[in-house]
């Protein structure tokens, strides 16, 4: 055993301490526009569920409770359309990051099987096919590949693009993928997320023809709820695929918090407070993205979800450097894969102040 190796690729936001550090400096304070994290506060609904368990001594279930999975088949139903889900193929997960890393893995990947994830792509993706042992394919459309590979990875809406696939690429993707006995797995953490586009789950009869079969749904209430801190997320699709995922897990102890269960089940159920919080995203997309537009950017896609995919046609860490020096930091389009040289990922997750902040900077 190679102590301390891990064979995986270094940690992306460890490159950032300088321009952080030059960012940090301006007089009026560091506008962070770099990483995806909640700024609002927690639903007090959200805050009360989560408390009024917490008496509770008892290990949690790691299927999670009855109603957390009612809840979550209701809310797909309700929220996006989604029919037919099995509360039994429900299984809650620590937020969505530790089941992307783990997932190959969880599947039976082995070194020798490959894994295609998008070309431009959550970093997580490549680090749980390196954890399987498993080989990755950067591709957007795996249907050109001359070997079916063990899993494919969607992600619509794309972190870092805020692209959007239709219903017709997701459904070719699908019938090409069950022709071939591979499993896909779609990352809708932003689903609820659609600004000029309406995204479509994997589970969607549109997509899948009410079979779902060989497919996995990855959802996380961090960004819908603000409940980042919280580690609450789900995974839904396939009952035997999830039914596989529930025996590792309970062996593993991966155990999603019996208080957050509960804070999970009320906030799957409150369409109330995702409005607001829709509402607080889209009112800071709109500064933003006039800002960029009106100070020499370029924004490509980025029709849903939490960030603005920007370039000012220069590399991506010069852009970063720009912007640092005006107090705001960004997360160079690099971090997501080589076609992302060109491009920085803004997000919306800061405060309305903050916001006004760069939009007046970027002018400067």
């Amino acid at each position: 055993m190679n102590r301390g190796d891990t064979g995986l690729p270094d940690f992306p936001w460890d490159s950032l301490a300088e321009p952080t550090a030059r960012a940090k400096s301006h007089p009026g304070g560091l506008v962070d526009l770099s990483v995806g994290t909640p700024v609002d506060p927690v639903p007090e609904s959200i805050r009360a569920a989560l408390a009024s368990v917490s008496e509770i001594p008892g290990y949690p279930t790691t299927h999670g409770t009855p109603e957390l999975r009612a809840a979550a088949v209701e809310a797909l139903s309700r929220r996006h359309g989604v029919t037919g889900v099995d509360p039994a193929a429900v299984l809650p997960t620590i937020g969505s990051k530790e089941l992307v890393a783990w997932l190959p893995r969880l599947l039976g990947a082995e070194p020798g099987d490959t894994v295609v994830i998008p070309e431009l792509a959550y970093p997580t993706y490549e680090v749980g096919a390196l954890l399987a042992g498993a080989g990755i394919v950067r591709a957007d459309d795996p249907r050109g590949l001359a070997e079916p590979p063990a899993m494919v990875w969607l992600n619509s809406p794309s972190n870092p693009t805020g692209r959007v696939l239709g219903a017709e690429a997701l459904r070719e993707t699908v019938e090409w993928a069950r022709e071939r006995d591979v499993i896909v797995v779609s990352d809708e953490c932003y689903l609820a997320l659609g600004w000029d586009a309406d995204p479509v789950s994997i589970l969607h009869p549109s997509v899948c023809g009410g079979r779902h079969d060989n497919l996995l749904a990855v959802h996380s209430l961090s960004k819908s709820a603000n409940l980042a801190s919280y580690r609450a997320g789900f995974v839904a699709g396939d009952p035997e695929l999830v039914a596989g995922l529930l025996a590792v897990r309970k062996h593993a102890g991966m155990i999603v918090p019996r208080p957050v269960q509960e804070a999970m089940t009320v906030a799957l159920a409150d369409d109330s407070a995702l409005s607001l919080q829709r509402e607080r995203y889209a009112r800071r997309r709109v500064v933003l993205q006039k800002a960029l537009q009106d100070n020499g950017f370029r924004i490509d896609h980025s029709e849903a979800g939490l960030y603005l995919w920007a370039t000012r046609g220069e590399d991506s860490w010069e852009t970063l450097r720009w912007l640092s020096e005006r107090g705001i930091l960004v997360a160079p389009g690099t971090f997501y894969g080589p076609a992302g040289g060109e491009h920085v990922r803004v997000a919306l997750t800061a405060t309305d102040e903050r916001v006004e902040a760069a939009a007046e900077r970027l002018g400067q």
